[in-house]
């Protein structure tokens, strides 16, 4: 079978474009030839990051792969079959899970087998979505569209250090059914957790109740719940902190979210992720349609191959994950 050529330096020419290239690849069975991989970034070609989705995504659908070697801009996959079972991936320090996750939910939302991936890495770092959007935002939103799937975090991985530890699991054999999301709706109340570790309680305590000031203007229930390990076994590497927030609305789930850093106020954190939140609600009107903002390429993919299988609208979404 002919193989399908993806230039791998469209729109921001990042990691993105290669994870949805290879995902489809696996799912529909054709062979991909993907170039110029990274060509905008400041070390172009395959980084420890790639590599390991490459490596999970070829050990999940039996797929060969050429030129999977560090720093290669080139890269050649002829998928398999996708198989169930147990996987393990360690992408090591704190390179991204949920990077990894992204590629590969694909192909666990088709597969007609049970399956369950153990990811360890970073959870909760930069540049990334943090796990908790996956466990609040992403799992419930994709379950309306028949995907169902278990969200297991075991640890939490902060940069540099990483260390966490999630486990993704699916029973196989998801009826996949349509998504419509032309309208979120009002929002009916909302969520978050804000969390810290190894560091003092109080930290993700001000997160929370910074976050929680500034969506009193929403007028609708708030429920912010605090994670902390002060007073009691702490298992993780870190230090680190962070808040996811979600907004349940009439037909959907918007999210934002904010992570701490060395020198960066508890109350700035709180503030920032709030305010993404609240930046989703304008997107209902004017077009209409949503704006996919968090999560690049994680609501994205999924709904992107949606589009694909169902005929669904298409569905615009912003400028990082345009290559979806």
């Amino acid at each position: 079978m002919e193989f399908v050529n993806i230039d791998g330096s469209m729109g921001e020419g990042g990691g993105q474009i290669l994870r949805t290239a290879l995902a489809l690849s696996a799912i529909t069975g054709r062979p991909v030839r993907v170039y110029n991989i990274r060509a905008k970034r400041s070390r172009p070609g395959l980084q420890h990051q790639h590599m390991a989705s490459v490596k999970a995504l070829a050990e999940l659908s039996g797929a060969r792969v050429e030129g999977a070697t560090l720093g290669s801009t080139e890269i050649v996959f002829y998928p398999g079959k996708i198989k169930g079972g147990s996987f393990t991936f360690n992408i090591g320090t704190a390179g991204s899970v949920t990077l990894l996750l992204q590629a590969i939910m694909p192909l666990m939302a088709v597969s007609e087998y049970p399956m369950s991936v153990r990811v360890i890495g970073g959870t909760d770092v930069p540049m990334s979505p943090p796990i908790d959007y996956i466990r609040f935002v992403l799992r419930p939103l994709l379950a309306k569209a028949g995907f169902d799937f278990s969200v297991s975090l075991v640890k939490r991985g902060h940069y540099p250090r990483g260390g966490g530890e999630v486990i993704v699991a699916t029973q196989g054999g998801s009826k996949l059914r349509p998504l419509e999301l032309v309208s979120s709706g009002k929002v009916l109340s909302v969520g978050g957790l804000s969390h810290c570790v190894r560091l003092p309680s109080h930290v993700a305590v001000r997160q929370a109740r910074a976050a929680e000031e500034v969506l009193r203007t929403l007028k609708v229930p708030i429920k912010i719940e605090v994670e902390h390990y002060e007073g009691k076994p702490d298992p993780h590497l870190g230090p680190g902190s962070g808040i996811t927030l979600w907004a349940i609305t009439e037909r959907s789930i918007l999210g934002g979210d904010s992570l701490g850093e060395r020198g960066k106020p508890a109350e700035q954190v709180g503030k920032e992720a709030a305010s993404a939140l609240l930046k989703g609600p304008e997107h209902r009107h004017g077009s209409g349609q949503p704006r996919v903002r968090h999560a690049p390429g994680l609501r994205g993919l999924g709904l992107r191959y949606l589009e694909a299988r169902r005929g669904l609208p298409n569905i615009p979404c912003s400028h990082g994950y345009r290559p979806n």
